[in-house]
């Protein structure tokens, strides 16, 4: 009987039709190219068979899902490594992550030795092309065949609860349950596992899979459960891929901001405040005011009124607002004041709308717009804080607008463009937009309140923008399914770095909830009390992590208006000090942040240390540059002018600092 199917390649289809059974592999093993197909929507493993009336199209090694796949199948490799080499180890779960993929084991701790070897024996299992092929079982054959791992065993009673967010999704599902076998060319198993697939056809696939690093881990990412070993690796479509990874890696190291703040005297941790929280130092100081001073005036170009709450609240507010119910798990305990429990204030946004709440709005008032710098405090866990990044003391560029439901696309369309006028101003200049809805599937669908219709019009509103602000400004839109805050749909900000990684900066978040809890009103023209949109947003997120984002951007070296030095003053001799003193006295005048090094270092220790501190102007003097009332300039990149005169060389700092240029000075940069 023969089959006809429609197969999509490169933006074609074509019908075909065969005599005999037909797999994927028949269609698309020829191209190394293609790691899996798409059959009527759904991803599957090569070899299995299509089916008449099948619309078939094939999964590209270098695909979004191609990766994953390839990713998965090195974790399965990883692990079929390991118990190669101890045979006591047990399974845990290897799903693919962002970049790479990681394996957990109940077994003795794996050292950097231990994953030389375990690499060596995946180098072995990959040359040896071992096919992947599945197999439906029933539960008691699962049990049957992997009686000796008890991870796995849990994860089958599991079946139809398994979750996303430990992983175990990757294993079990709300279907059949199906074990793969890694099966050599002889015919014989090698190694099996219990897993939903798909996988490539053969682990010869996998030529560029590198092992990273191991950590320690919990079953299911619980503290209360099992101990495990975590080992990491990375998989790519190409031998090139894998390398440019690696570059980026050894260039994120180079420029991770907690390594360059301690050189750069810019912020430490004391142990005595205990973990994420930051102190900045004098230099730090700098850049963080710099930034609160920019902020601050941009909100009140943008029409936002500055305000200040406390610290601290009763209990109840939160209540009012959802967090507690929706968000206490990230906020710090009650303290009791008497019987009263009052909380630290993990966000600022109840207390705006006290102000709002103390008189009457009228409709002529809207949209009214608060803003703060809030300094709001999260309980993360010690393990997951993360330098300036993920901290438990943050400071937000914190404000919400109070709106009529009519105003409300505007406003959005409006924060939406103060945001990318920010970023760009901070030398951020690549983005793409995020719209993060509810979770629509049920399981995680009592995190958010308000009900469906309000739900599908706010995430109706963000959509629309959002895809009407990405073509005027050629800024393409993702989505976060379930990535929603619990009070409403949001747009984030996701801006790439200097070496490529994506961040995310600002949001703009719809809320329907909280003006209802707090019973906001304002004054319409026909007198009625009508309900006002309430809109949030953070332009920096927060100060802290912005920072830290701004130092790896940078990797240390500043622009000159954010640089907490920005002239280094560099006498070749003691005997210029006093001139070069003269010199930076004008430059203060002038606004311009300056250091003489007036060490005892010698003149070239002088530059290195200069360079080190990434000051984009170095200002020299000499016997010809005093004789002759002029500096000599060194900058960054090495290069070098001389015999300025100082009435010039002020004039040009200063205008440089003014114009809040992002790129760094070079002589080019002043050559007629």
């Amino acid at each position: 009987m023969s089959i006809s199917f429609s197969v999509h390649r490169h933006g074609q289809s074509s019908q075909e039709t065969r005599e005999t059974t037909t797999t994927g592999f028949d269609l698309f093993g020829d191209d190394r190219g293609v790691v899996a197909m798409r059959v009527n929507s759904e991803v599957l493993d090569l070899q299995r068979e299509l089916h008449d009336g099948d619309v078939v199209e094939p999964v590209a090694i270098d695909s979004a899902e191609g990766l994953a796949i390839l990713r998965h199948s090195s974790a399965h490799v990883a692990a079929q490594a390991l118990q190669s080499l101890r045979a006591d180890a047990k399974l845990g779960i290897g799903p693919p992550i962002t970049d790479g993929f990681y394996y957990d084991f109940q077994t003795e701790p794996v050292t950097p030795d231990d994953l030389k070897e375990v690499q060596k024996a995946m180098v072995r299992i990959i040359k040896e092309r071992q096919r992947f092929v599945r197999r439906v079982v029933t539960d008691e054959q699962a049990r049957a065949e992997l009686a000796d791992e008890p991870f796995k065993l849990e994860l089958i009673g599991l079946k139809g609860n398994s979750s996303d967010d430990d992983g175990s999704s990757v294993e079990v599902g709300a279907g059949e349950l199906t074990i793969y076998d890694n099966v050599r060319r002889n015919g014989e198993v090698a190694w099996k596992d219990l897993c939903r697939g798909p996988h490539v056809p053969h682990t010869g696939y996998l030529q560029a899979v590198a092992l990273t690093r191991s950590s320690a881990a919990y079953w299911r990412g619980d503290q209360a459960n099992a101990s495990l070993q975590r080992v990491y690796g990375t998989a790519w479509a190409t031998k090139e891929d894998l390398q440019a990874h690696q570059h980026r890696l050894e260039e994120a190291a180079k420029r991770d901001h907690r390594k360059l703040g301690a050189e750069l005297d810019l912020f430490s941790f004391p142990e005595e405040l205990g973990p994420g929280l930051p102190v900045f130092h004098p230099n730090g100081g700098v850049i963080k005011r710099e930034m609160e001073d920019y902020v601050r005036q941009a909100h009140l170009d943008h029409g936002f009124l500055y305000v200040g709450t406390p610290h601290l609240s009763k209990e109840g507010l939160f209540h009012t607002s959802g967090h507690l119910p929706y968000y206490g798990d990230s906020m710090f305990p009650a303290l009791d004041d008497d019987g009263q429990p009052y909380r630290l204030k993990a966000m600022n946004c109840p207390m705006h709308n006290l102000i709002y709440q103390s008189r009457q709005r009228s409709y002529r008032e809207l949209p009214l717009r608060f803003f703060e710098f809030g300094t709001v405090y999260r309980n993360e866990k010690s393990g997951v804080v993360h330098g300036l990044t993920r901290v438990r003391a943050l400071t937000q560029d914190d404000s919400h607008s109070y709106c009529t439901p009519e105003q409300a696309p505007d406003e959005v369309r409006h924060l939406l463009g103060f945001v990318l006028e920010l970023l760009q101003d901070f030398g951020l200049n690549e983005f793409y937009l995020e719209l993060s809805t509810r979770d629509e599937d049920g399981k995680k669908k009592d995190k958010f309140i308000g009900t469906d219709q309000q739900w599908a019009d706010a995430t109706a509103l963000l959509q629309q923008i959002a895809d009407e602000f990405g073509a005027q400004h050629g800024i393409a839109v993702v989505p976060d399914p379930g990535g929603a805050a619990f009070y409403g749909p949001k747009i984030s900000v996701q801006a790439k770095d200097a070496i490529g990684r994506t961040w995310q900066m600002s949001t703009v978040q719809y809320d329907f909830s909280q003006p209802q809890g707090f019973g906001l009103t304002y004054t319409a023209p026909d007198g009625s009390h009508q309900q006002p949109v309430m809109i949030h947003s953070a332009k920096f997120g927060s100060i802290e992590r912005f920072i830290g984002v701004l130092v790896e951007h940078y990797a240390g070296a500043f622009p000159a208006w954010l640089s907490p030095v920005q002239v280094a003053g560099i006498p070749v001799a003691g005997e210029f000090d006093d001139y070069l003193y003269e010199v930076a006295d004008r430059l203060k005048r002038a606004g311009v942040r300056v250091e003489v090094d007036d060490s005892d270092d010698r003149f070239p220790k002088k530059i290195r240390n200069a360079q080190k501190q990434k000051s984009p102007f170095m200002v020299i003097a000499g016997g010809e540059d005093r004789d002759a009332g002029a500096v000599s300039f060194r900058y960054r990149d090495g290069s070098q002018r001389n015999g300025i005169p100082v009435d010039q060389a002020v004039a040009e700092i200063a205008d440089w600092v003014a114009s809040r240029r992002n790129d760094s000075p070079t002589a080019a940069s002043f050559d007629a």
